[in-house]
């Protein structure tokens, strides 16, 4: 399993936390039809996106991109000691499976001078934080932490309404820390970090692309799950808040770099996770290195 991946000027270390079985393919994608699904059972098994029970396989990782300025990690994945009932798989976790992940990458907490949130669902924020003497403090005491304001405001509004638990022991605590950047889709670091809007997942969900003049590499976050979204773009996550955005917003990401040398390093593909993006008739797939 590749954990490691030299595009340009860049490093890029997968950190996975997990990699397991999630939900049945058809309740999480609902326009899934079980036709559709017996078509795309064989490859999808081969590529460890499916087990014998048509349930989907998904990894949960983060990204760290060493740029020739920066060690910036995008997506925190699950975290511990979170109180997570939905997930008992997430819920008070407690390994140690993640920080030894990132030291085997060969970095400390302290290495990082960023953290990037493509949004702030529950496994992309967990390891913002960190439990300390009963208190949630910044896991990487030397990063700012990257929030879009749309996806920003929109889980304050949220919240407000009623009590999000992610939001209030992940993304709080760095706020009142004064280590978050509350930024808008022109953001960038230096000449190799950008801003992509990919809105549907959440409102305020964005991709994030690398490289000194051009893309070498984009991290798609919740812009798709499994690699059958690929190959029937239309075909969206029941988790999406707008599930016709979204499947528009996939299909213009992967118009936008499909033929291109550009690396897509997805959130949720099984391992290795990565690859290029290649037409195949009316959709596309991921092609792995």
């Amino acid at each position: 399993m590749s954990l490691k991946f030299t595009v340009g000027d860049l490093t890029i270390h997968r950190i996975v936390e997990q990699e397991t079985t999630f939900l049945p393919a058809l309740d999480m994608l609902p326009g899934l039809t079980p036709e559709l699904l017996a078509e795309n059972r064989a490859w999808m098994k081969a590529a460890g996106a499916l087990d014998d029970s048509d349930t989907l396989i998904l990894a949960f990782q983060s990204y760290v991109v060493k740029t020739p300025h920066h060690t910036i990690l995008i997506d925190s994945c699950i975290g511990n000691h979170k109180p997570r009932p939905l997930r008992p798989a997430w819920n008070m976790k407690t390994d140690d499976t993640y920080l030894r992940g990132l030291a085997a990458a060969g970095f400390s907490v302290g290495d990082i001078d960023y953290v990037m949130c493509t949004h702030l669902h529950v496994d992309h924020v967990g390891w913002n934080t960190r439990l300390e003497n009963g208190r949630w403090v910044p896991t990487f005491p030397n990063a700012r932490y990257v929030f879009d304001k749309a996806e920003f405001d929109y889980w304050t509004e949220t919240n407000a309404k009623t009590e999000v638990a992610p939001f209030v022991d992940s993304v709080l605590p760095v706020v009142e820390a004064n280590k978050a950047e509350i930024v808008h889709h022109d953001f960038a670091i230096g000449d190799h970090t950008r801003i992509l809007p990919t809105p549907g997942h959440t409102p305020g969900h964005v991709a994030f692309t690398f490289g000194r003049g051009k893309d070498d590499a984009v991290f798609s976050g919740d812009l798709m799950h499994s690699p059958i979204q690929t190959r029937y773009p239309e075909l969206s996550a029941k988790f999406d808040v707008d599930q016709a955005v979204a499947a528009k917003t996939r299909r213009s990401f992967l118009e936008r770099y499909c033929d291109t040398d550009t690396l897509c390093c997805t959130a949720h593909f099984p391992s290795p996770s990565t690859g290029k993006i290649r037409r195949k008739g009316n959709g596309f797939v991921c092609e792995t290195l």
